[in-house]
C-alpha cells in the first residue's frame, strides 16, 4: 500500500496535499483497495462551497457506494472532469491521476487536525 508521507490524512480515507493557498484532495490508496473496481464518480461543480467532515461527492465500486467526505471547508476551484469518464484512474494512480478536487480553504488550522502518514498507517493497522 503506497502512503506518500508528505499528505494528510483524514479519518474518512481523504488525503489532502498543500499547494499554496489551496488544498488538492483524493482517496486513499488503501481506500480504493478495500473499495474495488470503482466505476464512477460523483464530485461537486467548480465553485461550490464544501464543508469539513460532511459528503462533497461519491465514488461507486461494483461492490458499494461509499460517499467522499471533505477534510476542509472551503470553495472547489478545481475539478477533475477526467474521473467522469476514467474512474478507474482511483484504483490506478489514487494520488496522481485520480486527485479529485482543489479547495480554497476557509480556515487553514483544520489541516492541524488531519494525520500524517505515519498516524494514518497506525489507524488502518488497528483497524
Amino acid at each position: 500500500m503506497s502512503l506518500p508521507k508528505d499528505l494528510l490524512y483524514s479519518e474518512e480515507h481523504e488525503w489532502v496535499k498543500k499547494e499554496g493557498e489551496k488544498v488538492r484532495i483524493g482517496i486513499t490508496d488503501f481506500a480504493q483497495s478495500e473499495l474495488g473496481d470503482i466505476v464512477f464518480v460523483e464530485l461537486p461543480e467548480e465553485g461550490d462551497t464544501v464543508e469539513a467532515d460532511e459528503p462533497f461527492g461519491s465514488v461507486e465500486s461494483v461492490k458499494t457506494v461509499s460517499e467522499l467526505y471533505a477534510p476542509v471547508t472551503g470553495k472547489v476551484v478545481e475539478v477533475n472532469e477526467e474521473l467522469e469518464d476514467s474512474p478507474e484512474y482511483v484504483n490506478e494512480s489514487p494520488y496522481e491521476k485520480a486527485w479529485m478536487i482543489v479547495v480554497e480553504p476557509n480556515d487553514t488550522s483544520e489541516l492541524d487536525e488531519l494525520m500524517s502518514a505515519a498516524d494514518y498507517e497506525e489507524m488502518i493497522d488497528e483497524d
